[in-house]
């Protein structure tokens, strides 16, 4: 008899429990999709990561509970890039792209670790022209990451995919170019 009682609450919490998670590999996907794009950069090979197999005896209680109980039919977890505002905003910042890069390649510029661009020593002459490109460019990177978790009806998710471009942005970053580490600055 207290199996079954067991068994009826392991059943009935199995039935309520919903989990929403945030997609971190969906978004490191995008994110690297995005800034690619932006940089027109050829994406880098993915290397391949062995699966992790259960132990056998959760394997053995996995599918008793799916003969039990039908599995959650869920597909690969993907970010949605389709929207007019995201669209707007890739075509935007691949734009001002070509007018970065040669800050980033100077010095004059680089990335924070929370992957928006900070102001670095720049000459008098290009100091407003800099200030300008990278208060844009971060209003924008802002404005895109908002976009992106709203159109994928979490706008909760906006801080995580921040998070993720951050990493993404210094990972893809050139030769040369400087990035925030651990509070000081580094060039790749």
């Amino acid at each position: 008899m207290r199996n079954v009682t067991v068994l009826s609450v392991l059943l009935l919490t199995a039935c309520v429990t919903i989990n929403i998670y945030f997609p971190a590999a969906a978004a490191e996907k995008a994110a690297d999709e995005i800034i690619q794009d932006i940089q027109k950069l050829v994406p880098p090979p993915v290397p391949s990561k062995p699966k992790a197999s259960l132990s056998d005896w959760q394997s053995t209680i996995d599918t008793a509970l799916a003969w039990v109980i039908s599995p959650a039919q869920a597909e690969a977890a993907d970010l949605s890039l389709a929207s007019p505002e995201i669209s707007k905003l890739r075509a935007t910042m691949a734009t001002r792209f070509a007018a970065l890069q040669p800050f980033y390649a100077a010095g004059f510029i680089g990335i924070q670790a929370d992957g928006l661009l900070a102001v670095r020593d720049v000459p008098l002459k290009d100091k407003n022209q800099v200030a300008k490109l990278v208060a844009a460019e971060n209003k924008d990177r802002l404005q895109l990451y908002q976009a992106i978790a709203n159109a994928n009806g979490h706008p909760d998710w906006a801080n995580q995919i921040k998070a993720t471009f951050a990493e993404r942005w210094v990972n893809h970053a050139r030769a040369g170019w400087w990035y925030q580490s651990s509070g000081s600055w580094t060039q790749k």
